[in-house]
């Protein structure tokens, strides 16, 4: 039967899709990990406080991308160049969602609407990272080779959106509310569609590498095409509400080294 699991299951023992797969998810875990690193260096100086939690964030993500590369090192494997259209970070980038790499590239302070921009972008992709992992963890948590880092990754990825959630509120309070909504529903539209995007890309790729019959991957399309239908309607909203998390100051410490998972 068509499963979550039977396809993940499909893709992590065939070392060709394998390798696609760790390969995007490290790249975008390293690309995540730079932005932190830039705009915890770039934080203007009235929420210098802030910087040490966004440097956490860009440290975990980091660890994510080596833990990524290390689990394709176990299989003797090498990392594959990232297709264009699968390159989920990238593509927000391209649409305007978050901070621009030119930006971020420059010496120049932040403003604290950049600040808030950054944090409604991480608090939307955050939430799909989260659901994304708390996925594989249903799946693979007890996984001899995949299970600890599952857990290590959806750990962090759920610390990241309680640390947005609290933030966004603390700014809410301090007077920015319909800048935070505004700006979180841009997000999470623009979202939604690169996912799509990103997801269709990806099933052809792992269609072509595992050769899937025509039926099969008709079916995965048309399963991507619901959900996106769903997003667009009605999911996006989970995206864009603000709750006061469970776990407090969740990147006020450091971050988890990965040989912790190994």
């Amino acid at each position: 039967m068509l499963s979550a699991k039977s396809l993940f299951q499909e893709i992590l023992d065939n070392d060709e899709s394998f390798r696609l797969f760790c390969s995007i998810a490290a790249g975008g875990e390293t690309q995540g990990g730079w932005e932190n690193g830039r705009i915890a260096a770039l934080v203007p100086p009235g929420l210098r406080e802030l910087a040490p939690k966004v440097a956490r964030h860009g440290a975990d993500e980091d660890k994510h991308g080596r833990i990524f590369n290390a689990l394709l090192k176990q299989r003797g494997l090498q990392p594959v160049t990232v297709p264009y259209e699968t390159d989920y970070t990238l593509l927000l980038e391209r649409h305007g969602i978050g901070l621009a790499h030119d930006r971020l590239s420059r010496e120049e302070p932040l403003t604290e609407r950049d600040v808030i921009v950054y944090l409604a972008h991480s608090r939307v992709t955050e939430q799909r990272a989260s659901e994304q992992m708390r996925l594989l963890l249903k799946h693979f948590a007890e996984h001899p080779v995949l299970g600890r880092a599952v857990k290590m990754i959806s750990r962090d990825e759920d610390n990241h959106l309680a640390y947005c959630h609290e933030e966004l509120l603390r700014f809410a309070r301090a007077g920015h509310g319909r800048t935070i909504q505004s700006v979180l529903r841009e997000c999470a539209q623009a979202e939604i569609r690169v996912y799509r995007d990103v997801s269709l890309a990806v099933m052809s790729h792992m269609g072509a590498v595992l050769g899937w019959p025509r039926a099969k991957s008709a079916v995965l399309v048309a399963g991507i095409h619901a959900m996106h239908a769903y997003e667009r309607l009605v999911g996006w909203r989970r995206m864009v509400t603000l709750e006061q998390p469970t776990l407090r100051d969740a990147l006020g410490g450091p971050a988890v080294p990965e040989n912790e998972y190994a």
